[in-house]
C-alpha cells in the first residue's frame, strides 16, 4: 500500500475539490479554456515537484493560480506581442480582489464560463458535455456513463467540442437575458448530471454541495424560472438522504430500507417549498417532476408508507417528455410494487433490448431485483453477477453479492 506524503496528499486534496474554480478563474480573462486546463496541469506538476522540499504553501490554490498565469504568460508572450503578456500578468489580482463595481452578477464565475459553452457555434448535443468536463471537473468516462455512451466515444467528441472552443475565442462576459434563456436548459443540465455522476461514491458529498451551491445561483439571478427551482429541490431531497445510504459502518442502504429519521428534514422541508414555489411559476419541467417523485418518495417520513400509484403517475408524465430508457426502468420498478415483479419482467427484458443498457449498472440492478422477487432465481443470479462487475463502489458491490448469496443458499 503506497502511503502518500502530506504535500501529495495537499496537492490531491486541491486538485480533487478546487480544480474547477481554479480553471474557472484561469480561463476568465484568457478566454482560452484548453489553454487554462494546459496552465494549471503545469501548476499541478509543479507542486508535486516543489512542495515535499518546500512545504505546502499558507494558501494552496492561491500558489496554483499564481503559477499557471506564469504558465498562461509564458504561452501568451511565444504567440502575442509584450503588451499582451504585460496585461495578462495583472489577472490574478483582479480575479481575487476585483474593484468595486466589477463584481460579477453570477456570484460562481464558473456559471458565466458554463454560459459561454452554450454557445451557437458549440454543438448542442456537446455544450453539457463539455461543461461537465472542463468546468465542473468529471471525467470522460464518467461524462460517457450519465449519457450511456462509450468513454472513448465521448473522449473523442470532448477533444472536438474543446478544440472548437478555443478556436471561437469566446468572451466571457456576463450573459445578457437572451443568453440566460437560451443556454439555462443545458446548464441546469450539467449541474444535475455533475451531481448524480457520484451518487453513492467516496466524492458525492463534496460533489453535492458543490452542484447545490451551483443551483442556487441560478435560482438568485434568475428567480423565476421553475425549472431552476424544480432543480434545487430535486438536488435538496437527493442530498437529504445521503446520510442515511450508509449504515455507521459503511454498508450499503437501499431507499426502501433506510432509516428516516436518518434524513435531512430541514433539507426536506426546504425543497418542499421550493417545489411548491416552481409549480406556481409555470407550466412543470423534466425537474420539476422529478422533484415531485422524491417528494413522494420523502413523504414516507410523515406516512410510513411510500405512494406508488402517484410515483408511477408521475414518471408516466416524464416518459411522454422524456422519453428515455432509464426513464423506462424507473417507470418500470416503480409500477412493479402495484402489478407485481411478475408483471414487469417482459417490460424489463424489452428495456434491455436498448444497447445502452448494456453497461448500464442500475438496470440490471433493478433486472436483479425484480428477477429475484418473481422467483428467476437463474436470471437474477446473472443479473446480480453483472451488476456487481459494473459497480465501481465497494460498498454496492458487497450489497449485490449478499442478495447474490441468499439465492445461492436458498
Amino acid at each position: 500500500m503506497t502511503v502518500l506524503t502530506p504535500a501529495r496528499q495537499a496537492v490531491e486534496r486541491v486538485a480533487r475539490e478546487s480544480y474547477s474554480r481554479l480553471l474557472a478563474v484561469l480561463a476568465a480573462r484568457s478566454r482560452d479554456i484548453p489553454g487554462a486546463e494546459d496552465a494549471l496541469g503545469e501548476a499541478l506538476a509543479a507542486a508535486l515537484r516543489q512542495w515535499p522540499q518546500e512545504g505546502v504553501p499558507a494558501s494552496p490554490e492561491a500558489w496554483l493560480v499564481s503559477v499557471a498565469r506564469r504558465r498562461q504568460v509564458d504561452a501568451r508572450r511565444r504567440r502575442a506581442t509584450a503588451e499582451a503578456a504585460t496585461e495578462h500578468l495583472t489577472m490574478i489580482a483582479d480575479e481575487f480582489d476585483p474593484p468595486d463595481g466589477e463584481r460579477p452578477i453570477f456570484p460562481d464565475r464558473r456559471l458565466t464560463l458554463m454560459l459561454a459553452c452554450t454557445r451557437s457555434e458549440i454543438d448542442p448535443a456537446m455544450r453539457t458535455p463539455l461543461m461537465l468536463q472542463i468546468l465542473l471537473g468529471l471525467t470522460a468516462t464518467e461524462i460517457g456513463a450519465a449519457y450511456l455512451v462509450p468513454p472513448a466515444t465521448m473522449g473523442q467528441r470532448l477533444v472536438r467540442a474543446k478544440a472548437r472552443l478555443g478556436q471561437l475565442n469566446i468572451g466571457f462576459q456576463e450573459p445578457d437575458a437572451d443568453q440566460l434563456r437560451t443556454g439555462l436548459p443545458a446548464v441546469l443540465e450539467a449541474i444535475y448530471a455533475a451531481f448524480t455522476s457520484d451518487w453513492v461514491g467516496r466524492e458525492s458529498r463534496k460533489r453535492a454541495e458543490e452542484a447545490i451551491w451551483l443551483a442556487q445561483c441560478v435560482v438568485a439571478q434568475v428567480p423565476s424560472d421553475p425549472e431552476a427551482k424544480g432543480l434545487v429541490a430535486l438536488l435538496l431531497y437527493l442530498s437529504a438522504r445521503m446520510d442515511a445510504q450508509r449504515t455507521p459502518d459503511g454498508s450499503y442502504v437501499p431507499l426502501e430500507a433506510q432509516d428516516t429519521a436518518r434524513w435531512d428534514h430541514e433539507a426536506i422541508d426546504t425543497a418542499e417549498i421550493l417545489l411548491r414555489a416552481a409549480s406556481q411559476d409555470g407550466p412543470s419541467g423534466r425537474f420539476q417532476i422529478e422533484a415531485a417523485i422524491q417528494s413522494v418518495h420523502c413523504a414516507r417520513r410523515n406516512s410510513g408508507g411510500t405512494d406508488w400509484a402517484a410515483i408511477g403517475s408521475l414518471y408516466d408524465l416524464l416518459l411522454v417528455m422524456r422519453p428515455s430508457p432509464v426513464v423506462r426502468l424507473n417507470r418500470a420498478l416503480a409500477q412493479s410494487h402495484l402489478d407485481g415483479a411478475t408483471a414487469m419482467l417482459g417490460e424489463i427484458a424489452e428495456i434491455g433490448l436498448d444497447p445502452r443498457m448494456v453497461a448500464y449498472q442500475p438496470y440490471w440492478a433493478g433486472r436483479a431485483q425484480l428477477a429475484a422477487s418473481a422467483g428467476e432465481r437463474e436470471m437474477a443470479l446473472e443479473a446480480f453477477g453483472v451488476a456487481m462487475g459494473l459497480t465501481s463502489d465497494p460498498a454496492v458491490r458487497a450489497y449485490l453479492m449478499e442478495r447474490r448469496h441468499l439465492l445461492l443458499d436458498g
